[in-house]
C-alpha cells in the first residue's frame, strides 16, 4: 500500500471552515490535498485529476455529491470516492454507495475515522483486481445471518428506515434494531457503512 506521504486527497466541499480542518487533518497525517469549492470545479479538472480519493461533501449549493459522482462515473474517472454527510443523510449515502462510493463518514468525524476510509479507499485503488475476492467473502459472511436479518440487510441496503422495513416485514421496530445489532455482530461490524460494503459486494456492487 502507498506510504501517506503519496496519497493525495481531494477534498470537495462549500465550506471553508470544512476544507481547512480536513485539509489540515489529512496534511498533519502526510497526505497531500487539494481543496474544491464545488462539484463544478472538480469536474472541471476531471480529465487531469492526479491519482488519490476524493472526499465528496454530499449536500452542496448548484450540483450536491450525487450528481458530481454520477458525473465523474459519465467521464470514466474511477478515482475511489469517500462521502462526507451531515447527521439524517444516511438515506442519500447509501444511493452513493450503491452508487460506488467507498464509504461514508458522518460529520463531524474523527481523525480516526476519516483516514480508516481513505485506508478503504486507497485499497480499493492498490487492488482492483480484488472485488471477486470481496464478494466471495461477502458470500461466506452473509450465510451466517437468518433469512430474517438478511431480510433487514436487504431493507437497510434499500437507505429505508427502521419503522418502514418494520412495517414491510410485518413485525416491530424494536425487532428490526435487534435482528440490525444481530447481523452486525455476526458480520463483525461496528457501522452501519461497513455493513452495507459487505452487502453491495455480494452482489457485486
Amino acid at each position: 500500500m502507498a506510504n501517506s506521504e503519496d496519497r493525495l486527497v481531494h477534498i470537495v466541499d462549500d465550506d471553508p471552515a470544512i476544507r481547512r480542518s480536513v485539509g489540515f487533518m489529512l496534511k498533519t497525517s502526510g497526505h497531500r490535498v487539494e481543496v474544491y469549492e464545488s462539484g463544478a470545479e472538480l469536474l472541471k479538472q476531471s480529465g487531469k485529476l492526479d491519482q488519490g480519493c476524493i472526499l465528496l461533501d454530499i449536500r452542496m449549493p448548484g450540483m450536491d455529491g450525487l450528481e458530481v459522482q454520477q458525473a465523474l462515473h459519465n467521464e470514466g474517472v474511477g478515482l475511489p470516492v469517500i462521502i462526507m454527510t451531515g447527521h439524517g443523510d444516511v438515506t442519500l449515502a447509501v444511493k452513493a454507495m450503491k452508487a460506488g462510493a467507498v464509504d461514508f463518514i458522518e460529520k463531524p468525524f474523527e481523525k480516526e475515522a476519516l483516514l480508516a476510509s481513505l485506508d478503504q479507499g486507497f485499497g480499493r485503488l492498490s487492488r482492483k483486481e480484488a472485488t471477486d475476492d470481496r464478494k466471495r467473502d461477502a458470500e461466506v459472511r452473509l450465510q451466517a445471518l437468518t433469512a430474517r436479518e438478511r431480510d433487514v440487510l436487504n431493507g437497510l441496503a434499500q437507505g429505508l428506515p427502521n419503522k418502514t422495513i418494520a412495517y414491510d416485514l410485518g413485525i416491530s421496530p424494536r425487532t428490526v434494531e435487534i435482528h440490525r445489532a444481530n447481523l452486525m455482530t455476526k458480520l463483525e461490524v461496528r457501522s452501519l457503512s461497513e455493513a452495507l460494503r459487505i452487502a453491495f459486494a455480494s452482489q457485486g456492487e
